[in-house]
């Protein structure tokens, strides 16, 4: 829900909105028109219907303001915010990793409701000075009342309200676990929104009330934003939890660095697998390194006898390499951080102990979830060194602290 039409930016920020906007823009201008039309009927209908248009407008800023109050506290913590983007359901704010202490997650937390809390305050002070039943103070006190309901009801505490992201900060202080928090929170949010949608069906077919309709669509779209954090923190666990060594294959070829280049390339580049398979040189049982294919591929025919792979090899020490004791997390954030195709796991006696490309984390993370991956979409990942669309590893490592 978080893409849109890109309409500027402020303070550096893509600001979007979504079409849903559109719909609800539409209803608050009718709802306001039609109410302010009936209160103030010496305003006359076109003054009544512009005023509703324009506090219509003035919410979504209000909302804005409460996005941003989340965002610019984000980047006072050097987070990168992506977007903000305004729906059917008000705002969200999309930032690229989460805060790295409880204490600063709390802070970008409370933020946006401070914000709402604090326009309340201004607009309701600034009622007591404007002539009374006027358009201006009517819409001022219409503003104030409708920013402290957003404050409050942002408050509550549960996924993927601002009070969920509290609790999870309450949480993880208290017990040092993010992802133990950030499932304390989902459940509470998974509670809250089921409980919304009942309330909602409730008022809708006991109650005759057709506002009981919004009600069951704001706990739905609740229950699945609860659901979305308690997976992908699950997945995020999953990376913290699975080592280089449960990923990493052997599917790498040690040749003696004293061959020449010719047989290398007559004896072993005829296979399938070809360039595509990592080739490390070593000497008396020691590593010279991976050999530097690139260079053998562009050195000339007449020199293939003459020229020894080792003299094609990057010592291990110039290597990107990870530990066996790495976790998946640590292996891919170094790999999309570099582009690397593969990265080169080390035994603790500083010996090469396998590779490991997207394929081998796509599939050893899959495992650790409890999903099969056919090996023709292995293959194919391998081949083509990209995550699946539906798997983006990179891009969620990349917003997963430590």
């Amino acid at each position: 829900m978080q893409s849109g039409l890109r309409i500027g930016s402020v303070f550096g920020i893509p600001l979007q909105i979504h079409p849903s906007w559109l719909i609800i823009l539409a209803l608050l201008t009718v709802s306001n028109g039609v109410g302010w039309q009936a209160d103030y009927p010496d305003w006359g209908s076109g003054l009544a219907w512009g005023v509703g248009f324009v506090g219509a407008l003035l919410l979504f800023v209000s909302v804005l303001l409460h996005e941003l109050g989340h965002s610019l506290t984000a980047m006072a913590q050097g987070i990168e915010v992506n977007s903000i983007t305004l729906f059917l359901f008000g705002g969200v704010a999309s930032i690229n990793r989460e805060s790295k202490t409880p204490g600063k997650a709390f802070w970008v937390a409370i933020a946006g409701p401070a914000v709402s809390i604090a326009l309340a305050l201004s607009l309701f002070g600034l009622t007591q000075v404007l002539p009374p039943d006027t358009p201006a103070q009517v819409l001022a006190l219409d503003l104030a009342r409708i920013n402290l309901i957003l404050a409050l009801f942002n408050l509550i505490p549960g996924l993927p309200l601002d009070g969920g992201q509290v609790l999870k900060a309450a949480v993880w202080q208290v017990t040092g676990d993010r992802f133990k928090a950030v499932r304390w929170a989902s459940r509470s949010g998974l509670i809250l929104g089921w409980g919304a949608v009942l309330l909602g069906l409730v008022t809708v077919f006991l109650l005759q009330d057709a506002g009981g309709f919004w009600l069951t669509l704001l706990g739905w779209f609740g229950i699945q934003n609860a659901q979305s954090y308690s997976r992908l923190t699950t997945l995020q666990e999953s990376l913290v939890k699975t080592k280089a060594r449960d990923a990493m294959t052997r599917q790498f070829r040690v040749l003696d660095g004293a061959l020449s280049v010719e047989v290398l390339i007559e004896l072993y580049f005829q296979e399938s697998a070809g360039f595509n398979l990592p080739y490390f040189s070593s000497t008396d049982g020691r590593y010279d390194g991976v050999l530097k294919v690139a260079a053998i591929q562009e050195l000339e025919r007449s020199q293939w006898q003459s020229r020894s792979l080792r003299e094609f090899a990057t010592p291990l020490d110039n290597l990107p390499t990870v530990m066996e004791e790495a976790t998946a997390l640590a292996v891919i954030q170094r790999m999309e951080a570099e582009n690397l195709p593969y990265i080169t796991v080390l035994s603790p006696a500083g010996t090469v102990a396998g590779v490991i490309d997207r394929g081998d984390l796509v599939q050893a993370v899959g495992k650790t979830l409890g999903i099969q991956f056919p090996p023709e979409e292995i293959a194919r990942i391998k081949l083509d060194a990209a995550y699946p669309p539906k798997f983006q590893l990179g891009a969620i490592a990349q917003a997963t602290d430590p």
